[in-house]
């Protein structure tokens, strides 16, 4: 279940961008790195998603709401985007129009399933998908302590790590060290950021 676009959402002259990937692909350590990057300038936003999620449930620092609570945010028009996944609602805050208005680079942590909505919601989208390869993305879970081995080889194998439909799509392998990971992102944000300007 997803939430249609906010209304007048596509007025921005920004761009959103969109960052997905598999559990262990690194999303959020790489996001957390380029948002430290990007902190003296304010042309570039990474957004700070609503979630159904305990506030100490650890990953990304979210802003922690119960059922209801996301509810009135829906029915309000608190969201630019909403989507469910995994038993938990996420939301993007309707905010991020007045950055986009401006001509900005706005960054938020998304879902390949949500994309369709990103998409109608956002006339300039770019989406970065965050990836790595099986036995890595394998190792990273395991050290997570969270499933099983035979749980994580079943995850990995229910669908492919690409990002299905047509979008902007920009692939990055996080196999490796993750320095040379984050000068990818670095890169691709700078691309965007001349962009727009």
């Amino acid at each position: 279940m997803t939430h249609e676009p906010h209304p007048g959402a596509g007025a921005e002259r920004g761009i959103m961008v969109v960052v997905v990937g598999p559990s262990g692909a690194g999303k959020d350590t790489l996001m957390n790195l380029a948002a430290k990057r990007f902190s003296g300038r304010d042309n570039v936003h990474f957004i700070r998603r609503v979630i159904t999620r305990h506030r100490d449930a650890g990953g990304e620092n979210h802003l922690s709401v119960s059922l209801q609570g996301f509810a009135a945010m829906e029915q309000s028009g608190s969201f630019a985007v909403w989507w469910e996944a995994h038993g938990l609602k996420y939301g993007i805050p309707a905010e991020v129009s007045v950055a986009l208005s401006k001509g900005h680079v706005v960054v938020a942590n998304g879902s390949r399933s949500a994309l369709h909505r990103f998409q109608a919601a956002f006339p300039r989208l770019k989406v970065i998908n965050v990836t790595a390869r099986p036995e890595v993305l394998a190792g990273r879970l395991e050290a997570r302590g969270r499933e099983t081995h035979e749980d994580i080889m079943a995850r990995l194998a229910r669908g492919p790590l690409t990002v299905r439909g047509d979008y902007d799509v920009t692939e990055l392998d996080n196999s490796g060290s993750l320095e040379e990971a984050e000068q990818k992102m670095i890169g691709i944000l700078d691309g965007l950021l001349a962009q727009v300007h």
